[in-house]
């Protein structure tokens, strides 16, 4: 099978696992997402995963009621270990080995993440799901996608949304939004798009880490993505 990519970073939010429901985790939705990121290990290619929390827990959200921020972005890099392991548990429930590291040491959670030890990972066909954020307070998922991305080496980073791209204003709330095919780090600035947080774009710029954003949750579409069809937006 002719892909694309050798290697890819995939970002997948929080709340996409919610699917249906207000809160937590949606089995069906983990399971089909599950589905659709076996279907490209199975075509050889070698896959990072980092997921946010929003769906349990969000730090920035935790500060309007009350809680110190760094304790509440603590709490926020622990959801996305829950999406980790769940995440993980559904990809071997579908036959796919997959590893989860940690930002943080929480031996025997997750193993401790370095560089060297998730490449080795993928190298042998697991997945490596890398959860923690970057460790720190006062960064979100997407700065730590960007670092992970960067430092696994991979060739682009993929940000699985519920919607198909990058539009010129909220598609859900602006009907006349128009889809843009591409566009370049500095016009997001410019325009002050909220696809990733400065700090993860202006990451992904210096280190000339593409990106594209696509519509996760319509099944199949992340295998057209790794087989170079032109769906969703890339960011260069």
């Amino acid at each position: 099978m002719n892909t694309k990519y050798k290697r890819i970073l995939l970002k997948l939010s929080g709340e996409s696992l919610m699917g249906e429901k207000q809160y937590g985790i949606d089995e069906k939705k983990l399971a089909e997402y599950a589905g659709q990121i076996k279907e490209i290990a199975d075509m050889g290619i070698e896959i990072g995963i980092v997921i946010g929390g929003g769906n349990i827990f969000r730090g920035l959200s935790g500060t309007t009621q009350g809680f110190d921020r760094v304790k509440g972005d603590q709490m926020g890099m622990l959801a996305t270990v829950i999406n980790s392991l769940a995440l993980s548990s559904a990809l071997n429930s579908a036959g796919q080995k997959a590893r989860v590291f940690t930002a943080i040491n929480m031996y025997p959670i997750g193993e401790y993440y370095s560089k060297w030890k998730a490449i080795e990972a993928m190298q042998q066909g697991e997945i490596a799901i890398i959860s923690g954020g970057t460790g720190n307070p006062f960064f979100t998922t997407d700065t730590g996608s960007a670092l992970r991305g960067i430092e696994i080496e991979a060739e682009v980073m993929l940000k699985g949304t519920r919607v198909d791209g990058i539009y010129t204003a909220d598609p859900e709330k602006d009907k006349s939004a128009v889809k843009f095919d591409k566009i370049s780090y500095d016009e997001i600035y410019n325009r002050g798009l909220k696809v990733m947080d400065l700090t993860a774009t202006t990451m992904c710029k210096e280190n000339h880490l593409p990106i594209i954003v696509f519509d996760m949750d319509t099944p199949g579409n992340l295998k057209k993505v790794m087989s170079g069809e032109n769906i969703g937006t890339l960011v260069y």
